[in-house]
């Protein structure tokens, strides 16, 4: 069965779905330039406020093809880094994207689906959903960032835990430490992620773009260069339109008539 990324709208949102039928939603070279050429076009569209990825057959994603990667061992250390940069670009695709990604998952991420999971700017998840980084257990790596990730958001022991022994996590548990936003009951994630990326399209896009960035560079910057990026952020929000529209709707006590 073809291995693809699926595109659909749903209001302003832009839903991605992880489709690799038979395989838990594996990833699979063929997916990576349609994500990235996907996810281009949606910062290009004025019309798309928030972006939600999900698998589909309510199976997140189970991580790389194996069968893929043994192929791959057979060929040359250049192929062999170009299909590591590949899902890197799709992450960081999904990085640079200055609307809100929402990961949906159900049943699980693994892996490289973890990876991608971590990558969005938000997650939503089911109650008995699982989150694995599961590569130790095949006798790999990570890759798509996700030692770098759980580095960011965890604490190094349990980084470290969950990266070297790659058992399963339970998405509650995750929610506890901060990595997961939301836990919903299972079979109704991709339905509270849409309702969550309605909510965000009420906002300004203006500023949420640079919401985005400042998160971005948070843990790069000193406090004092940080500074100064929020006072740009702040003077060029505040000149913009959605500003003028937010600050005086709020004042008149109405619904904001935000484009």
């Amino acid at each position: 069965m073809s291995a693809e990324i699926q595109a659909s709208r749903n209001n302003a949102t832009l839903i991605l779905t992880i489709s690799h039928p038979g395989t838990r939603n594996a990833i699979h070279p063929d997916m990576f330039a349609a994500a990235v050429e996907v996810l281009s076009t949606a910062e290009r569209d004025d019309s798309i406020r928030a972006v939600v990825l999900n698998g589909a057959d309510r199976f997140f994603c189970a991580g790389g093809d194996l069968h893929k990667l043994l192929d791959l061992r057979a060929a040359g250390s250049g192929e062999q880094m170009d299909a590591v940069d590949g899902l890197r670009g799709w992450i960081e695709a999904i990085r640079d994207c200055p609307k809100p990604v929402i990961a949906a998952v159900e049943g699980g991420a693994a892996g490289a689906g973890f990876s991608l999971a971590l990558a969005c700017d938000l997650i939503v998840a089911g109650n008995t959903a699982k989150f694995a980084m599961s590569y130790v257990k095949v006798g790999l790596t990570p890759d798509g960032g996700a030692s770098w990730f759980l580095m960011q958001s965890l604490p190094r022991q349990l980084a470290t835990e969950m990266l070297i022994e790659g058992e399963p996590v339970q998405a509650a548990r995750l929610q506890s430490l901060g990595v997961v936003n939301r836990l919903v009951p299972d079979g109704s994630v991709l339905d509270a992620a849409l309702d969550w990326a309605d909510k965000l399209a009420e906002l300004s896009p203006h500023a949420v773009e640079r919401i985005k960035l400042l998160t971005r560079e948070a843990r790069d910057n000193t406090l004092s260069r940080h500074f100064e990026a929020e006072k740009q952020h702040f003077v060029d929000c505040l000149n913009h339109r959605d500003a003028q529209e937010g600050i005086q709707s709020f004042l008149d006590k109405r619904t904001s008539r935000r484009k």
